[in-house]
């Protein structure tokens, strides 16, 4: 957004940052309010796949496509590499929960071990 920002003349750009404020305005002030994550066990025999599904459907106000590179270069080690599925579960499981830690950090203005210690 910043870049066609940018690249706006000054006169759009003001119009733009008004047509913001205007939008700013309309909305409450009452605090928006995290998801929290909505738990989905594990079962005893899960694929990878099924797991990030569990996973997704567990913290879904996370941005999948930030955790893109991570999950699918275990996804990678898994099927090329035959890393077992157990164990890349367990890494995904900590992906995922420390995208949650730093997506509430970054809500409630907390760094990371201030949410660890909170959530624990």
């Amino acid at each position: 957004m910043t870049r066609i920002f940018g690249r706006l003349p000054e006169a759009q750009q003001a119009t733009l940052l008004e047509f913001a404020e205007f939008l700013a305005s309309r909305v409450a002030d009452e605090p928006r309010e995290l998801p929290k994550p909505v738990p989905h066990p594990r079962p005893a025999e899960e694929s990878v796949v099924k797991a990030i599904r569990r996973l997704s459907a567990t913290y879904p106000m996370l941005d999948k496509a930030k955790m893109l590179n991570q999950t699918s270069a275990l996804v990678a080690q898994h099927v090329m590499q035959g890393r077992e599925a157990r164990d890349v579960i367990d890494e995904l499981e900590v992906i995922f929960e420390a995208h949650y830690r730093s997506v509430v950090a970054e809500f409630t203005g907390t760094d990371d071990a201030e949410t660890s210690d909170s959530s624990a």
